[in-house]
């Protein structure tokens, strides 16, 4: 669409010969909206975002004021906009099912009499198939091999499907298995820092240039923040209305400013960095909220660095952590391999914009600011349960320890061993039975990666290996590493440790660990052992990394190396040693770390432009696998009712071309009441599928062996599957069932206690509609578009909470669900609600405004009844038509179907 330009600053930027159109941010300042050059840079995107798509109608010129008003009200003005970004990035897990959801628009364009080649994204998308790979095999060369073959056995559907869609559907790309994690192909390759597009203006073709924006089905899409990139993980929900030309509607953000001075230290790594940003901002408490670092300690931060902080801004409660384009960002755009004429248009454009970050660039201003000494950041951990629960290294062992007596209930048993079937060692509480580099957070950053592959080689040398019972991994977020660590020479030391490559993809961080040895998992269960587990990824909440470890902590690269050696939680790194040498003289973790100046020596030497230009020539072409994949053709899916993969969802089933009022609602039964920080990792159906659950039995039915259920993430195109393990995860806790861990619940009237599946269901029959209570942060973790559309098909109408997460209080919204939180001071523990009350909700029919306060009548077993006022967060006039459309995709399909 041509913008109204209601500030005159459509100009034309010339580089290297070439015109471009802009919208100039100086002009618009002079033109209107004086002091836009003092607001952040994450905040001139947003204004510049505005001004390109004036349209009158979806952005007027009063909101185009409101993001210059800001600077007086420092975003808490609680103003709506309209936000177009320039593509969509998915990883395959909450990708297939929005390409489910894609084709199933298609059937039901057709059933609706129109054109289904009208469903088609309008902006780029790229999808990343990079979650499917699972550690099956380990500690040998051969298991890279296996563990793909493993996965194309297990995927053939899913793959097959997402082939027909790179064929039927426009603008959409698939990089296939085996190339890297979304996050790292996106900051190494695909995001380009300033974005090109040809439209036509005035009647006349012209290149048009606007800031790289995007929304992604990851929550870590924020990765790509560290190269001047705005971007942020939303639900699936939200992505594909985007990719069908809607815009994401969203509040102007408060700014919060981190400012960094100083430089760290010999021997601190990025990791260390990130994990005390995290535990900061966490406390600061910036939900919801833009986060953009500034100050003189970025001039000592490597675009690597700044990748890796922006990287878990999920983690910390943000919606981004963004770093503004400097002289870095030009220099990783050239190493990578970029266009010498895109590297060009993003300097040029971005000092014509006041997108420039220098020495001197004064700073802008913030809602609010924080700051951090780089030099003050010391060697840390995060754990056992949650990122933000940061340990200094120095303490891992008395914070374990008291873990141990307190979290874990096992007072006085820190030395208890027990014996493993067939082994010649014991294994007690604390024992690391998983070290596993993985995650993009850092195998995005060579200097974390030399560090680990510098400290296996000093190791190696000395005679140290991995203790026996210790799973070992290698999963780097693309084939540049395995390239720079096999050039330095580095990787054939990780091998002697057991760090072999088992794939590339996004591995143990999501719960991809596989299985451990059968003796361990055996001895850990069967003794009640709090087992642990260090990795160097992002998320680390009780049930993810595997069911057999409750004890997870996040950490460097090196030090994932080096617990490997010790073997132990219970070894304190900095005081005892790891082993002893080839003398029988003990090693210490301070003998074998690398100095700075190694590390820098060593990627300077290896990580070279030429091999990302060779690792990216051909990224879509993939490997031989890929190639064999007989793909489907036609423009609507011939959809297959044997595949347990793939099926047609029911969102569409009997949708009329107007919707049908939104209605009151009466009686409604609980269906689960829970505490704080529940997170979507708890609500989505993810890792393993159990037998005797819900799935595991449907999986049955359709003649699947247990051995071939795969995993909840690769069956995401099957809603039969994941509703079923909605609400299912082992470690939830269903505080109408006290003291139960997993899925259960109580049906009311009769008491019976259920999967909560079956409870769900035998509503459904009755006719009865659901609520969920909670407590503070529901919803946080993952973008996981299932935690909202398995609460939708559960039946549940309404959660009820005291705080949401920000990404799952809106997919709710997108898929027809309430979200009301209580006022501040309430919750349902100070209403002594126990799972057996009646719910009535009123004021959802009629005349509902965003934010309006409605009355919820709770009516106990003994006939009391109460009445509580509730903040409906339905935040928009947007979603107010979404929900009144039964979600976001009913809204997009009936606009585009008039």
């Amino acid at each position: 669409m041509t913008s109204l330009d209601s500030f005159q600053c459509r100009k034309t930027l010339q580089v290297d010969d070439k015109d471009y159109v802009y919208y100039d941010l100086e002009a618009a300042e002079k033109n209107g909206l004086p002091g836009v050059s003092r607001l952040p840079f994450s905040m001139k995107v947003l204004l510049e975002n505005l001004l390109r798509f004036e349209d009158g109608r979806s952005v007027t010129k009063a909101d185009i004021l409101s993001v210059a008003d800001w600077l007086n009200n420092r975003g808490k003005a609680e103003k709506e906009i309209a936000y177009r970004p320039a593509r969509v990035l998915m990883q395959d897990f909450t990708g297939v099912p929005a390409v489910v959801d894609l084709a199933a628009m298609r059937d039901a364009m057709v059933a609706l009499g129109g054109d289904p080649e009208r469903i088609n994204p309008l902006v780029p998308v790229d999808l990343v198939i990079d979650h499917s790979v699972i550690v099956n095999f380990f500690g040998d060369n051969a298991a890279f091999k296996k563990n793909v073959d493993e996965e194309y056995k297990q995927n053939q559907e899913r793959y097959r499907f997402l082939k027909w869609g790179q064929n039927a559907f426009d603008n959409f790309r698939v990089v296939p298995p085996g190339t890297g994690i979304c996050h790292q192909v996106n900051l190494e390759y695909l995001a380009q820092t300033v974005w090109t597009r040809k439209e036509e203006i005035n009647g006349k073709k012209v290149e048009v240039a606007y800031p790289d924006t995007l929304v992604g089905t990851d929550s870590h899409t924020t990765m790509v923040n560290g190269l001047g990139v705005l971007g942020w993980g939303v639900g699936g929900i939200e992505a594909e209305a985007a990719m069908l030309g809607q815009p994401i509607s969203m509040l102007i953000p408060e700014v919060i400013g981190f400012k960094l001075d100083g430089k760290l230290k010999e021997g601190i790594t990025a990791t260390d960095l990130v994990l005390t940003v995290t535990q900061m901002l966490r406390k600061k408490g910036v939900v919801g909220k833009f986060v953009e670092f500034y100050g003189p300690g970025l001039e000592h931060l490597s675009l690597a660095d700044r990748a890796t902080i922006a990287n878990m801004a999920p983690e910390y409660g943000a919606t981004c952590g963004f770093f503004p384009v400097d002289r870095e960002t030009i220099d990783y755009l050239e190493e990578t391999g970029r266009k010498d004429s895109r590297v060009a248009l993003v300097e040029k454009y971005s000092k014509a914009q006041g997108m420039w970050r220098k020495k001197d660039t004064p700073d802008p201003v913030f809602t609010d600011t924080l700051e951090l000494d780089l030099d003050t950041v010391l060697p840390s951990m995060a754990g056992p349960k949650r990122p933000q629960d940061r340990v200094l290294l120095s303490e891992s062992k008395t914070g374990f320890l008291a873990a141990l007596e307190g979290e874990f209930k096992k007072p006085g048993e820190a030395g208890k061993r027990v014996p493993v079937t067939g082994a010649d060692y014991t294994l007690g509480h604390g024992d690391v039975v998983i070290a596993a580099i993985t995650s993009c957070t850092n195998t995005s950053n060579p200097s974390v990666l030399m560090a680990a592959g510098l400290l296996a080689k000093a190791a190696a040398k000395k005679g140290l290996k991995s203790k026996p019972w210790v799973k070992t991994s290698l999963a780097p977020g693309s084939q540049v590493v395995e390239g720079y660590l096999k050039d330095s020479g580095l990787q054939e030391y990780l091998d002697d440790l057991g760090f072999n490559l088992v794939g590339f993809g996004c591995t143990t961080c999501i719960g991809n660990s596989g299985p451990l040895p059968e003796p361990i998992s055996e001895a850990i269960n069967k003794n009640d052992l709090v087992a642990g587990a260090v990795i160097s990824g992002n998320r680390n909440f009780e049930g993810r990394v595997n069911p057999d470890v409750k004890a997870n902590y996040l950490a460097s690269p090196p030090l994932v190396v080096a617990y490997a050696l010790a073997g132990s939680l219970q070894v304190d790194l900095t005081t005892e040693p790891l082993g002893t040498d080839k003398d029988g003289k003990p090693v210490y973790l301070k003998d074998i770390w690398p100095s700075n100046k190694e590390v820098a020596d060593y990627i300077r030497e290896n990580v070279t432009k030429k091999m990302f230009k060779e690792k990216y020539s051909d990224v879509f072409k993939g490997d031989e696998n890929w190639q064999k994949i007989a793909v489907p053709t036609g423009q609507t899916y011939a959809w297959q009712d044997a595949s347990t993969y793939v099926q047609n969802p029911p969102y569409f089933v009997g949708m009329t071309k107007e919707p049908v009022p939104v209605k009151d609602i009466l009686d409604a039964r609980i269906l689960g009441l829970f505490l704080d920080s529940i997170t979507t990792d708890h609500i989505s159906p993810a890792g393993s599928i159990k037998q005797a659950s819900p799935a595991g039995q449907y999986l049955i039915e359709h003649q699947v062996r247990p051995i071939d259920f795969n995993q909840y993430g690769t069956r995401r195109g099957n809603h039969e599957v994941m509703m079923r393990g909605t609400f299912a995860n082992i470690r939830i806790k269903n505080q109408m069932v006290p003291g139960v861990e997993g899925g259960v619940t109580i049906h009311y009237p009769d008491g019976e206690k259920l999967p909560i599946y079956d409870a769900a269901m035998k509503y459904k029959a009755e006719g009865v509609p659901l609520v969920v209570f909670a407590g503070k942060e529901y919803g946080t973790g993952s973008s996981r578009d299932w935690a909202a559309k398995g609460t939708k098909l559960l039946g549940v109408r309404a959660v009820i909470a005291q705080s949401f997460e920000r990404i799952h209080r809106s997919n709710l919204v997108g898929m027809g669900i309430v979200p009301l939180v209580f006022k501040e001071g309430e919750s349902w523990q100070t209403l002594g609600i126990t799972g057996d009350e009646i719910v009535t909700l009123k004021g959802i029919e009629g005349d509902l405004k965003p934010r309006q306060t409605l009355t919820a009548e709770i009516t106990f077993a003994d006939g009391t009844v109460k009445n509580v006022d509730l903040i409906c967060r339905i935040d928009t006039l947007d979603e107010l038509d979404y929900f009144r459309n039964g979600g976001i995709l009913p809204y997009v399909l009936r606009s585009l179907a008039a």
